[in-house]
């Protein structure tokens, strides 16, 4: 058997048999046993019969208590050891209030205690155990627990991942259309700037030939004036003259008169009111193309946005599980109180609360939207024809359901899951189903913020309907 502790063989001579502390006053009795003063006089009290040791129970005199110097001085000893043995394993396992090194574990407090502690009244008994086993035991209970928080930790962070990839790849085709849009608005921008220019300049070009022809005309109107004005005033003064004086070369003056005849300006060619004419005719194709091609944009612009506002959709009793009741328009369903006896058809769903949409798609594009309320839990999504109706199933893409849920938390219901870091739970819901693009997107209607969108090509390949799961709230289509 290895040998003890001399440190803890110390610690126990040094310790009080009956407070199982380190001794206080150390006193000793005839039979040679030692005692704190105040215990060996607590256990005497009272007592009306000879007096005895408490640990071997010889006779002896009460009044033959010898105080042991030597004791006190061991005793402070073995407190100096036992707190250099506890400082020299690492500083912090020391008793606080024995200065003892903590070897001990009480599962009863669950606290480290010294030796000198589990002998004491509070923890004498306790189930006490050495430390590090203790430790090594709940070492052994930890890791499994550990474990688990680090595959929840390696989830999220898949999660942030996936979260943090998707969003790279939707900034990637807002980028891409964004740079479609500049491309094709440039384009635009650049021939209309050039017919601009093109129309300008031969417009400028018609200007200076109809100017130089009113200069030429004014300039010519101009010196027939002055021939006029000059000929008018020489006959005026003529006719003013007696009349043998006027009939001198009167004929000449006639003649002159007859000469004298206005001569009409030169008028605008047939050609250049052509020119001026086509121009006319240019500016009016301009205008009707231009504003042709905004009524065109604007409607397809339009058509784009609006174009998922088409679906009326109701709810397909057929599908419905027992659990459910659905209004009489099909608008509306709810959580019954109790299970109906209905036909089990194979299109009925026969567990969990879901129902499917009458209406199936597999072009174009479609939108409806759901008030889901603020209680309960529920889904909204879409799902293939060929989704199982049976039994318990993965609500997934994998098992052909693309939703988003509110279960505690609000996530997508992607694989894994994908948690929505949202504010609020949305009231109304709207589902924006591209068939083309083989896509699903969700939009909170109370803000129009974009709630989450399953990517393109994930939506493929057959009859998509709408699907809800209900479970303490009641979900309506909403007109």
């Amino acid at each position: 058997m290895a040998a003890e502790n001399p440190v803890e063989s110390l610690q126990e001579e040094a310790t009080c048999p009956v407070c199982m502390e380190y001794f206080t006053e150390p006193v000793t009795l005839e039979c040679g046993h030692n005692f704190c003063r105040a215990c060996i006089s607590q256990c005497w009290e009272g007592s009306t019969t000879a007096a005895s040791c408490p640990q071997c129970r010889e006779t002896v005199q009460q009044r033959n208590l010898k105080p042991n110097r030597q004791l006190e001085n061991v005793l402070e000893i073995a407190k100096q050891l036992s707190l250099q043995a506890a400082k020299g394993t690492g500083g912090d396992g020391v008793c606080g209030e024995h200065q003892e090194a903590l070897k001990l574990f009480c599962e009863e407090d669950q606290t480290p205690i010294c030796v000198v502690c589990s002998r004491s009244q509070a923890h004498r008994t306790h189930t006490v155990v050495p430390i590090q086993e203790a430790a090594q035991e709940y070492k052994e209970k930890i890791q499994p627990h550990l474990k688990t928080l680090r595959e929840e930790r390696e989830k999220l962070l898949g999660f942030k991942v996936t979260g943090e990839k998707r969003s790279q790849e939707y900034l990637k085709q807002t980028e891409t259309e964004r740079q479609k849009i500049v491309s094709e608005f440039q384009e635009l921008q650049h021939f209309l700037e050039e017919q601009d220019r093109l129309l300008l300049a031969q417009l400028e070009k018609l200007d200076e030939e109809i100017v130089k022809i009113q200069n030429e005309n004014i300039t010519k109107l101009s010196e027939e004036i002055s021939c006029l004005s000059e000929l008018i005033s020489e006959m005026e003064g003529k006719c003013q003259k007696p009349a043998c004086e006027f009939l001198q070369d009167v004929r000449s003056i006639l003649s002159r008169c007859e000469k004298g005849k206005f001569q009409q300006p030169k008028e605008i060619s047939p050609e250049l009111e052509e020119r001026v004419s086509s121009f006319s005719q240019k500016t009016f194709v301009l205008s009707e193309t231009l504003r042709n091609f905004k009524d065109t944009l604007e409607t397809r612009i339009e058509e784009s946005l609006e174009a998922h506002r088409q679906a009326n959709v109701t709810l397909d009793p057929d599908t419905a599980d027992p659990e459910l009741v659905l209004s009489d328009d099909w608008k509306s369903v709810r959580c019954g109180d109790t299970w109906q006896r209905l036909p089990n058809n194979p299109e009925r769903f026969d567990t969990w609360p879901r129902v499917l949409g009458c209406e199936g798609f597999t072009s174009g594009r479609h939108c409806w939207e759901v008030e889901v309320g603020g209680e309960g839990f529920w889904a909204v999504g879409v799902a293939r024809e060929s989704v199982e109706r049976k039994g318990r199933i993965s609500r997934s893409p994998e098992r052909g359901i693309w939703a988003v849920e509110l279960l505690g938390q609000f996530w997508a219901l992607t694989c894994p899951v994908t948690p929505l870091p949202l504010s609020r739970s949305p009231s109304r819901i709207r589902v924006c189903l591209d068939c083309d693009r083989g896509q699903v997107t969700f939009v909170d209607v109370g803000d129009e913020a974009p709630i989450f969108t399953f990517p393109p090509g994930s939506v493929r390949g057959e009859r998509i309907r709408p699907w809800l799961w209900v479970g303490g709230s009641r979900l309506s289509l909403c007109p």
